[in-house]
C-alpha cells in the first residue's frame, strides 16, 4: 500500500467523511487486491461507519469479510482475530465473538484488548464471574493504562454491591482507578469524547420534552423524527420516540421504533424491554413471550426476565411454564426483597391455580426466610395451611405475625376466619371486631361478622347493620348485597330482598366473586 494512498484515506476519515475514505480504500484494493493491510483498513472503516450514529446502514458483515480476507495472509495475527471478534460483538453474535477472541489470545497470550472485550462479552451474557476474571487479566497485562477495564469492574461490582460492604468498597475503588488511568487509555478517552458528543442533542431533546409537557405530542414527535433524520444511528432517539407513541396508544408505531433500535443495536436491552411491555399492553402475549425468550437467550441469568415471562405464561393459562420460570427467577436470586416477592407470587400460583398446597407452603416459607418482617407472607402462609386444613400451623403463623404487628387488621380478619372454621364463634367475633377496630373500612370483616350474627346467632338486625357497613366501605361488594338480601328476606321484605339480589347479580357480572347461579336461585326462591 502506497503511503500517499493511506494518507489520503486517513485524511478523509479524520474529516469525518467515512464514505469517501471507504471509496479510496476500495480503489487502492483494485490496484492490489492481495494487500492484507488494506483489507484490514477497509474492515476498520466499515466498522466505524457501522457504529457512526449519523449513518443508518449496516456494514458489520462487510467489515467481517474484509478482516477474514486479511486473515488469509496473516493467519497468526492476534490483532485480526481480535478485530473479527469485535465485529461479531457489535453484530450481537456473542458466541462467535468469544471464539475469535480466544483464538487471538492463543496467538498472543498478552493481547490485553482481547481479554477486555471478552470481559465485555461475558457481561452481555450475564456471566459476571467470567467477566470479572477477564477484566482483571486485562488490567494485569496493562496496569497503568486500562481505564476501560477498571470502569467495567466498577459496574460489575456495583451489580452485587448490595450483598456485602466489601464488594461495595471494591466498586468504589475501581471507579477511582478508572479516573486515575483515564489520561493513559486512548480508547477510554474516545469513549468519554463520544459520550460528550451526545450533548449536542440536548437542546433538541429538551425541546421535545417541553412540547410533551405542553401536550404538544404531535409536535414532539416531529422534533424527534427530525433528530432521527439528522442522526439515524443514534439509538436512544428510537426508544424515546417509541415511548411517546406508546404513551398515546399508537402501539404499531411504537413497535416499529423499538424494532429499529434493536436492528441498529441487537443487544439494546431497554429496547427489548419496552417492546415486551408494548406487546403486553396490546394484549399480544405470544409476541411478548417471543421477545422475552430472546432476552433470556441474550442474558440467561437475569431473574427479572424469567419472572416477567412467568407472569405472561400465567396470564395465558400456561401454569406449568409459569411455575418453571418463577422457580428459575428465585434460584437466580438478585436480592432478598425481590426474591421474596417472586416466591410469594409462586406460592399464590401454586395455591390458587395449581392446587398444590405443599408447593405453595414451601414457596411462602422461602419468602419468609428472605423477608421475615413482611406481614403479607404470614397472611398467605396461614391461608395455605388453612386450605390444607392444618389449623394448628395456620394459628401458629398468625400468632407469630401478631407479635410483629399486633394492629394488623388482615391478620385479625384471617384469625377470625380460622376460629370460625373451627366453630369457635366467640373467638371469631373477637378477631373480626379487632380487624374492624384497626381498619374501620374493612369490608370483608364486616361481611363475615355479619354472616356469623345471621347464620350462627340468629341476630338478623345486627347482621343487617354489619352488611350495610360492608357495602358502605365497598359499594361494589356483591357478596355483601347478597347476604343483606338473605337477612332482609328473613325479615319478610321480599321486594327489597329482590332489589338487593339484583344489585348483587349486576355487580357480580363485573367482579365474578360469586356463583351467578346461586344468586339466580335465590331470586327464584323468593316468589315460589
Amino acid at each position: 500500500m502506497l503511503k500517499s494512498d493511506i494518507k489520503k484515506i486517513n485524511q478523509e476519515f479524520n474529516k469525518g467523511d467515512i464514505k469517501k475514505a471507504i471509496e479510496l480504500c476500495q480503489m487502492s484494493l483494485q490496484k492490489d487486491p492481495t494487500d492484507a493491510s488494506l483489507h484490514v483498513r477497509l474492515g476498520d472503516l466499515y466498522l466505524a461507519w457501522h457504529l457512526d450514529i449519523y449513518n443508518i446502514s449496516q456494514y458489520i458483515d462487510e467489515a467481517i469479510t474484509e478482516y477474514q480476507r486479511a486473515l488469509e495472509s496473516f493467519m497468526d495475527s492476534a490483532e485480526i482475530y481480535y478485530k473479527i471478534g469485535r465485529a461479531h460483538f457489535y453484530k450481537g453474535d456473542l458466541d462467535k465473538a468469544i471464539n475469535y477472541l480466544n483464538m487471538a489470545i492463543e496467538k498472543d497470550e498478552k493481547h490485553y484488548k482481547s481479554y477486555l472485550l471478552l470481559a465485555e462479552t461475558y457481561t452481555k451474557k450475564a456471566r459476571f464471574i467470567d467477566a470479572v476474571q477477564y477484566a482483571h487479566t486485562s488490567i494485569k497485562l496493562r496496569p497503568m493504562a486500562n481505564s476501560c477495564a477498571h470502569y467495567l469492574l466498577y459496574n460489575l461490582y456495583r451489580l452485587s454491591a448490595f450483598r456485602s460492604f466489601k464488594i461495595a468498597m471494591r466498586s468504589h475503588k475501581e471507579l477511582i482507578l478508572s479516573f486515575l488511568t483515564l489520561p493513559f487509555d486512548a480508547q477510554a478517552i474516545k469513549n468519554v469524547g463520544k459520550a460528550f458528543s451526545y450533548l449536542k442533542f440536548l437542546p433538541m431533546l429538551l425541546k421535545g420534552y417541553f412540547k410533551i409537557k405542553k401536550d404538544g405530542i404531535s409536535e414532539a414527535i416531529d422534533v424527534y423524527t427530525e433528530a432521527i433524520e439528522r442522526a439515524p444511528g443514534f439509538v436512544p432517539l428510537y426508544c424515546l420516540l417509541g415511548d411517546i407513541y406508546r404513551s398515546i396508544g399508537d402501539y404499531q408505531n411504537a413497535i416499529s421504533e423499538y424494532k429499529s433500535a434493536i436492528w441498529l443495536d441487537p443487544l439494546n436491552i431497554p429496547a427489548y424491554r419496552h417492546l415486551c411491555q408494548t406487546y403486553e399492553e396490546q394484549g399480544d402475549y405470544d409476541s411478548a413471550v417471543d421477545i422475552y425468550l430472546k432476552l433470556i437467550e441474550i442474558l440467561p441469568t437475569m431473574p427479572e426476565f424469567h419472572s416477567n415471562l412467568a407472569n405472561i405464561y400465567y396470564l395465558k393459562g400456561q401454569i406449568k411454564k409459569a411455575i418453571e420460570h418463577y422457580q428459575t427467577a428465585i434460584t437466580l436470586n438478585p436480592n432478598r426483597a425481590w426474591t421474596s416477592i417472586i416466591a410469594q407470587t409462586l406460592g399464590y400460583v401454586q395455591q390458587q391455580s395449581n392446587q398444590d398446597l405443599d408447593a405453595a407452603i414451601s414457596a411462602y416459607q422461602t419468602a419468609y426466610v428472605m423477608t421475615p418482617e413482611d406481614i403479607d407472607i404470614y397472611v398467605n402462609l396461614g391461608s395455605a395451611f388453612y386450605d390444607k386444613e392444618d389449623f394448628d400451623n395456620a394459628l401458629a403463623v398468625y400468632r407469630t405475625a401478631l407479635e410483629l404487628n399486633p394492629a394488623s387488621s388482615k391478620i385479625h380478619c384471617n384469625l377470625g376466619f380460622l376460629y370460625w372454621g373451627k366453630n369457635d364463634t366467640d373467638e371469631a367475633i373477637k378477631e373480626y371486631e379487632l380487624a374492624i377496630k384497626y381498619d374501620p373500612n374493612y369490608d370483608i370483616a364486616y361481611n363475615n361478622l355479619g354472616v356469623i350474627y345471621l347464620d350462627d346467632l340468629g341476630r338478623v338486625q345486627k347482621a343487617c347493620e354489619l352488611f350495610e357497613k360492608a357495602i358502605g366501605a365497598n359499594p361494589n361488594y356483591a357478596l355483601a348485597y347478597f347476604n343483606l338480601a338473605r337477612a332482609v328476606t328473613i325479615k319478610g321484605d321480599k321486594v327489597e330482598a329482590a332489589k338487593l339480589y339484583q344489585i348483587a347479580q349486576d355487580i357480580n357480572k363485573v367482579t365474578n366473586e360469586m356463583d351467578s347461579q346461586e344468586i339466580a336461585d335465590k331470586i327464584t326462591e323468593l316468589f315460589q
